[in-house]
């Protein structure tokens, strides 16, 4: 019988003395980990080494190819129009895949967006589309390459094949207090959406309160081993960094982000929301050599709504039927007259998951009529006795608990605050 070219406890100590990993350990690790041959406790060593002593570029880009090489690989290259995708770190209000597919592929480029389902404070694009009548998330890669071509944007779950490394890493990650790890972060984003076969990326990397990253220099840091790791693989990647201390738009939730969306695509909308589409639509167009079109052109003239429709119809939902409503509803109202000067990203969010929008664990049911609609934004003037905040569950016990977390989140002054920029920098 062959002796593995390595053991675990060989890996797990050369990271603990802050070594280097070899390519063919890591090669080993991950598959030997992957085929159930490293134990989770094992892995759970190695991740909480990587989170301690880091990773140099090349072992994050080695590791990230044995990510990718644990599964499938989808291939785009028949298709009649260049792709491009955008991937969101995650924040609270961020429809912005919604309006975003549409109109990048009315601007002649194919989106292949695969996204996930919410876990705590930070909603999931799937579970907003659930929310539309009949509408379903899984499609089998030829349902998805044929809808790629007639429709030219698809959303929809990521298939099992892709990069199950990542999936069993990732729950570990989890309950282990290695989430923070940006060799780990960028690899299990990276490995996924290189493994999609898209060619050019665009990164929505947040920043603030209501974000993974809580700092500008950690975001940079994990921005830029992004986009190395996208370049390094040939896929045409760029990042920007994005302020998520305020949520975005007006609403944070399921079916009321839906009806946000619907809202951009018809023209109008929050400014902020149009203004962060827009720009990662320009982007996205860019990356595929289709920076001759103007994507706010494609929104006024009624083009990406007519796809929004078409991508709806053809994963089974209906864009025309009325979506769910939460069957409670609790309105905040403004103690005082002024401006209001603060609202709190991540007090929203978790707001928005105890009245039911989101979840605690990965298998819990969500209320597609749940969320917070806020009725206004900082810098605009306040009312006293006016409506601050809507919460809208189907379960009125819920809203003690989404008060509590909205307490201390907002202010109201005699003074607008000093607007900050949505996008913060750009990388790549």
């Amino acid at each position: 019988m062959n002796r593995p070219l390595h053991d675990a406890v060989e890996v797990i100590l050369a990271k603990r003395d802050g070594l280097e990993l070899s390519d063919s350990q890591i090669d080993w690790v991950v598959d030997a980990y992957t085929r159930g041959e490293v134990a989770d406790e094992q892995m759970s060593a190695l991740a909480m080494a990587i989170l301690l002593n880091g990773m140099e570029r090349h072992e994050i880009t080695r590791w990230t190819a044995a990510m990718i090489a644990s599964g499938e690989r989808m291939d785009f290259s028949s298709l009649s129009r260049p792709t491009a995708d955008k991937h969101s770190t995650g924040g609270v209000g961020d429809k912005i895949t919604l309006p975003l597919a549409p109109l990048v592929a009315a601007c002649g480029v194919a989106v292949p967006q695969l996204s996930g389902r919410g876990l705590g404070h930070t909603g999931g694009t799937l579970d907003k589309l659930e929310s539309i009548p009949g509408w379903r998330a899984a499609l089998t890669n030829d349902e998805m390459m044929a809808q790629l071509e007639s429709v030219g944007a698809v959303i929809c779950a990521a298939g099992d094949g892709l990069a199950p490394a990542d999936k069993k890493l990732y729950a570990l990650r989890d309950v282990t207090g290695t989430v923070e790890a940006i060799p780990l972060i960028a690899s299990s984003i990276m490995s996924k959406k290189i493994a999609e076969g898209t060619g050019a990326l665009v990164l929505d990397v947040k920043v603030g309160s209501g974000a993974f990253m809580k700092d500008v220099t950690r975001a940079r840091e994990l921005a830029e081993v992004m986009v190395a790791l996208g370049t390094d693989a040939g896929v045409r990647t760029t990042a920007l960094l994005t302020d998520m201390s305020v949520p975005l738009g007006l609403t944070a939730g399921n079916a009321i982000e839906v009806a946000e969306s619907v809202e951009v695509l018809a023209g109008g909308g929050p400014a902020d929301v149009v203004e962060l589409t827009v720009a990662l639509a320009r982007e996205m167009l860019a990356g595929a050599g289709r920076d001759d079109v103007d994507p706010a052109d494609k929104l006024a003239d009624g083009s990406a709504m007519d796809v929004w429709k078409a991508m709806v119809r053809a994963q089974d939902g209906d864009p025309d039927a009325a979506l769910p409503v939460a069957r409670e509803s609790h309105v905040v109202i403004a103690p005082i007259s002024g401006v209001l000067t603060r609202l709190d990203a991540m007090a929203v969010g978790l707001a928005a998951w105890r009245l039911g929008a989101g979840r605690a664990r990965k298998e819990d049911p969500v209320q597609a009529g749940a969320g917070v609609v806020w009725h206004a934004r900082p810098g605009d003037a306040v009312t006293a006795g006016s409506p601050l905040f809507t919460l809208l569950t189907d379960e009125p016990a819920r809203f003690d608990r989404a008060l509590a977390s909205l307490d201390g989140g907002w202010e109201i002054g005699p003074d607008a605050p000093v607007a900050s920029p949505l996008v913060i920098d750009r990388v790549g």
